[in-house]
């Protein structure tokens, strides 16, 4: 029962938990990647994209929410992520119009891109904190739970309780549809083939007949849709705080260079792996040890490697690493 009730204990603080902010995390450093691959830059105002569609999801979720539309036990903001994902597309389209285009016809270096998206950036901040504020912003509703501790306990007559909310199994689902719509868009419509043509060798993309403009502005609005999808996850599973999705940054970054930057299928793998590092390092292993161990053995302390307060220097220090010595990732994208 011991070994059960660990286990339990681990799968409801570890496991889904990382699960699901994994997917979180995938999603966005999805978008950072396909910028990387195909605009050839690194867009530091990616978090503050996500902060700015989730923001205009949220009002468009309070408006159903006026209104008596819902989804029942799920939460209204999956209707309103459309809204959200045409905001952010509108702005990333308008920036682009304004800001990158300039400096895309002036064939600058990526690195004053990186600069101009650094602005751009505080430019979004500040729209995001001045329309919305900036406090925690309450959006969710719906059943919280599918499974609840005290019911999983009554079932399974486990000390350790079970508890699996909504937004983690949504989050989980969600990604999985999203990823899964993406890669059939870049591999199987003529416009997902030409963005890889033109992210494999853009000269010989336009000698081809690819239209660079069409190619970039797809890439936006895909960019557009992950970044709201993923931020309004992390939102209803957490919370909504538009510095928080500044704070993500990191992490982001990190996952899509841990898993190669440019390769699809490295950002997914990176996102679980920060993810799940984040999780394990900060996590108080006293309950988990408590019942696998003899009770003369079982710590006093909480067991723990780093506080939560500290979890994105887990982040920094895997990207050190992988920086040092595997700079193409686990999957060889492009070297950083």
């Amino acid at each position: 029962m011991d070994l059960l009730n660990a286990l339990v204990a681990l799968a409801n603080f570890v496991l889904i938990p990382a699960l699901a902010y994994g997917s979180q995390l995938a999603l966005g450093a999805l978008g950072v990647t396909l910028i990387y691959a195909i605009l050839r830059f690194s867009n530091f105002a990616h978090g503050d994209t996500m902060a700015f569609g989730t923001m205009v999801t949220i009002f468009a979720t309070w408006g159903l929410q006026a209104l008596g539309i819902g989804l029942g036990p799920l939460p209204t903001a999956l209707l309103a992520i459309p809204f959200g994902i045409l905001g952010a597309a509108a702005l990333l389209l308008l920036t682009d119009r304004m800001v990158y285009r300039f400096y895309r016809a002036q064939k600058a270096k990526p690195v004053i891109l990186v600069i101009v998206s650094m602005g751009v950036m505080f430019v979004y901040n500040g729209i995001t904190r001045f329309i919305i504020g900036p406090d925690d912003q309450s959006f969710a509703d719906g059943e919280r739970f599918l499974i609840s501790a005290r019911d999983f306990k009554a079932w399974s007559g486990l000390d350790e309780g079970l508890a699996l909310k909504s937004t983690q199994a949504i989050t989980v689902v969600v990604a999985v549809l999203v990823v899964a719509l993406l890669f059939w868009f870049l591999n199987h419509t003529r416009t997902g083939k030409s963005m890889r043509a033109y992210s494999d060798n853009e000269d010989l993309a336009l000698l081809s007949g690819i239209n660079p403009e069409t190619v970039v502005r797809v890439t936006w609005i895909i960019v557009a849709a992950l970044a709201v999808v993923a931020g309004t996850l992390y939102g209803l599973d957490k919370s909504y705080k538009p510095f928080t999705y500044f704070q993500l940054l990191l992490p982001i970054f990190a996952s899509a260079i841990v898993g190669g930057i440019g390769s699809p299928v490295g950002a997914i793998a990176g996102g679980f792996v920060i993810a799940f590092s984040e999780v394990l390092f900060t996590y108080a292993w006293k309950k988990v040890l408590g019942y696998l161990l003899p009770a003369s053995l079982a710590p006093d302390g909480l067991v723990q490697l780093m506080g939560t307060d500290y979890k994105f220097a887990v982040s920094f220090v895997i990207l050190i690493i992988v920086l040092l010595f595997r700079p193409t990732g686990l999957f060889r994208g492009k070297s950083i």
